[in-house]
């Protein structure tokens, strides 16, 4: 996608709209078109990345990225392969750790696991295991991996 195309229409709409006025306002309205092409282009990529958001819970086999090549976003679909939950029992885990964590923490986690249909502490297991062996990996300079904002 051509995210200068879309800001310049705006700011040639802006210039034309202020042509309707003197000299001095058409001067005007292009300065601050001009000023504003930064802000309209952020503006753009937030919008597309809000929208991906929005969508991504609603397919269940991926999720919707906005990526930039250069300055204009791509938005890209990421198959994920469905997530397997340890298909074990909590009596069958062999190693015990207490946590402590703040209560609102912890209210947050029964949430999220509940969201997902699972026990605490089996999200809490996928969480750590993702951690250690998962989504983002360091390599030298490079992290791997996805964000969300």
């Amino acid at each position: 996608m051509q995210a200068s195309r879309f800001v310049e229409t705006l700011k040639s709409e802006l210039i034309a709209l202020a042509e309707l006025g003197d000299e001095n306002a058409a001067a005007a309205a292009r300065r601050i078109a001009v000023s504003l092409q930064g802000s309209l282009s952020l503006t753009l990529l937030s919008a597309l990345g809000e929208a991906a958001r929005e969508l991504s819970p609603q397919i269940p086999e991926g999720r919707v990225e906005v990526r930039l090549v250069g300055q204009d976003p791509e938005l890209i679909f990421i198959r994920e392969e469905a997530e397997t939950a340890p298909a074990v029992s909590d009596e069958a885990f062999t190693a015990r750790i207490s946590l402590r964590l703040p209560d609102a923490l912890k209210r947050s986690v029964e949430d999220a696991a509940e969201s997902e249909g699972v026990s605490a502490n089996t999200w809490i297991v996928r969480v750590i295991s993702q951690s250690v062996h998962g989504r983002g990996r360091r390599s030298g300079k490079r992290l791997t991996g996805f964000a969300e904002s």
